[in-house]
């Protein structure tokens, strides 16, 4: 029976971690001596502790993350309680800063800080063949990428069959926006190239087609960049009919011509790209230290999203320091016109250890004592803007980034998107009270009333649009404003980013951009 036990809670099944991998593939002669457990949040604890004590490990190492701690302190703590011998050792980012404040540091008997491949391996050989380790805090550091053994062959075949799998050809990021931990980088380092290459070389032949790379910076070295879009394109235009998905995070400012030429040449569904605009304020942007070309990133989007069938994934962050609302709404208004398929809307959360918090005093910052740490309110932003942004943000991903209402949007949104989606989130919240487990049918319902009863659209247009954005989505309920429903049964609705692009006006966004948009 294994000795070690590697653990974390996932935000979702879909999602293979590769952190466990990384440390069972740099573990050496323990690995025989070792095994992973995945489990999600939603996993009953009860389940999680009986499968993390099977076989009477002598260590558990955990992976905290802003998204499961609360979670994994509850478990922590039945594990304590239910194996008092065993060792517990945390790592992750969330436990990486400010240890002394936490209380699952405080039932733990050892913590791992920063890149904790090298570190980890030593611990655990310290606590089940001695000698035995005299700190709690072991630090990390930042081990030569070179000297790491890679993690990919760990991946099962379940989890490329069946799961989205995590990749990297860089650790670190040269830029420093006080929001991130990254701001703590020195730089970015870069992996052998080959040997990325010969990883992902691998992957594809046993089968993976989802590839999520966790670089901050992929575009940094445009020729790094460029070779592992060509080992993508080589793939796809040799089998053009077998899926492939491939997901970067994009400087949005620099996208350099050799880039362009890979880009345009992936079909449709093939390649997503995260991009971070985060905030169009200028000042905003100095006091935060980010670094960011708005022309430039500006032209850039506009480019990918006229020359090139990238799916676009655009994140906005709503709560820094100076921001109000009107900024915030101006800002959300220039992204629109540049018609990405999704706007993710985020509230700004206060990562332990990033820069961020040296501004609470000076812009009256309040954030939450629990993960995932957002900001309540701020000196530009009050409390009661906080909530509407926040409802704003939910309301805009069943609406605006489902991709299911593509005719209806553009009616909601007017020439002013910020101001007339943020009366219809604010009108829908008065009306019903929530912001979860709101239906398709519920949420189809609800736009026709507003757009009748508050907008004064004729109730035959607004009925055929929305019932032509029903059908066209795949559902097959039957929503109140539909007398008769539609024939047939229920079957699956299509994915997300497939509603993204098989609308007759191409997105969920593309017909919605205002007047100022090219």
């Amino acid at each position: 029976m294994a000795e070690i036990v590697l653990a974390t809670l996932n935000a979702r099944w879909t999602h293979a971690s590769m952190g466990l991998r990384c440390l069972m593939a740099n573990l050496g002669a323990l690995q025989a001596r070792a095994r992973i457990e995945e489990a999600t949040i939603a996993t009953p604890l009860d389940e999680v502790v009986a499968r993390l004590l099977a076989g009477s490990p002598r260590m558990i190492g955990l992976g905290v993350y802003i998204w499961n701690v609360e979670r994994t302190t509850e478990l922590v703590r039945r594990l304590r309680a239910a194996a008092p011998a065993v060792k517990l050792v945390l790592g992750g980012p969330e436990v990486s800063h400010e240890t002394d404040a936490q209380e699952i540091v405080r039932l733990a008997d050892h913590v791992v800080t920063g890149s904790g491949e090298l570190a980890f391996a030593t611990l655990a050989r310290q606590l089940l063949d001695g000698p035995r380790p005299l700190q709690k805090v072991v630090h990390g550091g930042q081990p030569a990428l070179a000297d790491l053994a890679l993690p990919y062959d760990l991946y099962t075949d379940a989890d490329l069959a069946h799961r989205h799998l995590y990749v990297e050809a860089s650790r670190g990021c040269p830029f420093k926006c006080e929001f991130c931990l990254s701001a703590l980088d020195r730089t970015a380092w870069p992996f052998e190239l080959r040997r990325v290459l010969d990883a992902l070389a691998s992957l594809h032949a046993r089968g993976a087609r989802r590839f999520r790379f966790v670089d901050r910076t992929f575009n940094l070295k445009a020729a790094t960049g460029r070779a592992i879009l060509d080992f993508f394109l080589a793939r796809i235009e040799a089998a053009p009919d077998e899926p492939l998905f491939v997901h970067f995070e994009l400087v949005p400012d620099h996208l350099p011509d050799a880039l362009k030429e890979a880009i345009v040449r992936f079909p449709a569904g093939a390649l997503q790209f995260e991009i971070g605009i985060q905030t169009w304020n200028p000042a905003v942007q100095a006091r935060i230290s980010r670094r960011q070309d708005d022309e430039k990133a500006e032209a850039n989007l506009r480019w990918l999203r006229e020359h090139t069938s990238a799916h676009l994934h655009v994140d906005l962050i709503a709560g820094l320091p100076g921001e109000d609302l009107a900024s915030f709404g101006a800002g959300f208004d220039r992204l629109v016109a540049l018609r990405p398929h999704e706007i993710q809307v985020g509230i700004l959360k206060r990562l332990r250890g990033a820069p961020i918090a040296r501004h609470a005093e000076a812009f009256g910052m309040r954030f939450a004592e629990r993960a995932p740490y957002e900001v309540i309110e701020t000196s530009t932003l009050g409390a009661d803007e906080v909530a509407r942004i926040a409802r704003f943000a939910r309301y805009w991903d069943l609406v605006g980034n489902s991709g299911r209402f593509p005719r209806t949007l553009p009616a909601l949104l007017g020439d002013a998107p910020f101001t007339r989606f943020m009366a219809l989130s604010d009108w829908l919240w008065a009306r019903t009270g929530a912001t979860h487990r709101l239906s398709h049918e519920a949420v189809a319902d609800a736009l026709l009333a507003w757009r009748i009863e508050v907008d004064g659209a004729s109730h035959d247009e607004a009925v055929a649009t929305l019932a032509d954005d029903y059908a066209a989505s795949g559902a097959r309920g039957r929503p109140a404003f539909m007398a008769r429903g539609l024939a047939g049964g229920r079957r699956a609705a299509p994915s997300r980013q497939a509603r993204h692009a098989d609308t007759a006006e191409g997105t969920a966004l593309s017909a919605a951009a205002s007047p100022t948009a090219p």
